[in-house]
């Protein structure tokens, strides 16, 4: 009885022991889980790169060109061609920078500027979505985008303001993180200014323009440069002085004869030469700025615009206006891959039509950095 007692008790231990090993062997295995396949309803996700850019199309007589197509367009990224993937037809999204400050404003017009502004919403098309940015002692927005121009004339009329500073590098970084907050496309860039800066050297400057050219927001520029070039030139003649005239007589008395009476040149000299210096680099300065902003223009696909009166930069935002609305959306995928940049490269793109009749402006630099790919 012992016998048959222990036999079962030494059964039951090694049928345990037995069980307690196999259990704790599975513990420390990882199943491997099936891999799903997907249904024929499932979506497939493949990742794609896209570089989007504008396109200003316009038939012969400068009209408004409908109805292009992805096949009417050649795209040459340095120097090897691409097809479009898609053309869109949108409303176009254009942020109005207005430079109200400066130390030596003379042909740089408070009211110019602002009437320019007005002048160019209202030539815009009422479906365009706008908005607004004022820069002098700091850059700061003055209406959020819309499209109700009424609201945003208020805002010309009510909100700007005088400074003694000029901060443009800083108007050109607002402006960029503006665009970047939004998901809007046709990007448009619109300067009011003359390009000086108070506080910002060359450095900052080409960091904000290269800023701008990784993006595809276009940069149109209505320029005072030639304006205060004209006078910085007045005012160098006239500092310097110079000239001859006739002495005045005095009244009765005779007329000279020629070759009796002598007469003799009066000069007006001026000694100020630190007034002069400091006119000359003014100009300088404003020299180096049209050099600037006509390079960021060409390379961002954007118009600059120089006029030579007041009148004239205000007749020019119609013109600026009708290139802006005549802007389709184009996207290609570049042959040589975004992700295979390793440093910061700049890219040279170019289109061209290939349709009779159809003629295109779209041509810009694109700097692509490896954060952005």
């Amino acid at each position: 009885m012992i016998l048959a007692r222990t036999k079962f008790f030494l059964l039951f231990s090694a049928v345990f022991l037995a069980m307690t090993v196999f259990a704790h062997a599975q513990s420390g295995r990882t199943n491997p889980r099936p891999t799903p396949v997907p249904g024929d309803d499932d979506p497939e996700k493949v990742f794609t790169e896209e570089i989007k850019m504008n396109v200003s199309a316009f038939d012969r007589d400068g009209a408004f060109f409908a109805g292009v197509k992805k096949e009417d367009l050649v795209i040459n990224e340095d120097g090897v061609l691409h097809q479009a993937t898609s053309v869109r037809r949108i409303p176009a999204t254009v942020l109005i920078v207005l430079d109200t400050g400066g130390e030596d404003r003379q042909a740089k017009d408070f009211r110019t500027t602002r009437e320019a502004a007005k002048a160019l919403v209202k030539s815009l098309q009422p479906d365009d979505t706008v908005a607004l940015m004022e820069y002098n002692d700091s850059a700061k927005i003055l209406a959020e985008w819309t499209n109700d121009k009424q609201q945003l004339l208020t805002a010309l009329t009510k909100n700007l303001a005088f400074g003694k500073r000029s901060r443009f590098v800083e108007a050109l970084n607002l402006a960029a993180k503006f665009f970047d907050k939004s998901n809007l496309e046709n990007r448009h860039l619109v300067l009011i200014t003359d390009g000086l800066d108070s506080t910002s050297g060359d450095t900052e400057r080409r960091a904000a323009i290269r800023n701008l050219l990784a993006t595809d927001i276009n940069v149109h520029i209505l320029s005072y440069t030639k304006m205060e070039q004209a006078v910085v030139q007045q005012r160098v003649r006239s500092v310097q002085g110079g000239g001859t005239q006739r002495k005045e007589l005095p009244p009765g008395a005779d007329i000279p004869v020629q070759g009796q009476t002598k007469t003799y040149p009066v000069m007006t000299i001026n000694l100020d030469r630190a007034m002069i210096r400091k006119i000359r680099e003014r100009g300088e300065n404003l020299a180096r700025s049209e050099k600037a902003l006509t390079e960021l223009a060409e390379s961002t696909n954007g118009l600059l615009f120089l006029p030579e009166s007041r009148a004239e930069m205000i007749e020019k935002t119609e013109s600026l206006a009708k290139n802006i609305d005549a802007n389709y959306v184009l996207t290609y995928i570049p042959k040589r891959a975004l992700s295979d940049v390793r440093t910061v490269e700049e890219r040279s793109i170019e289109v061209t039509s290939r349709r009779a009749g159809l003629e295109v402006l779209a041509k810009r630099k694109l700097v692509v950095r490896p954060e952005n790919r």
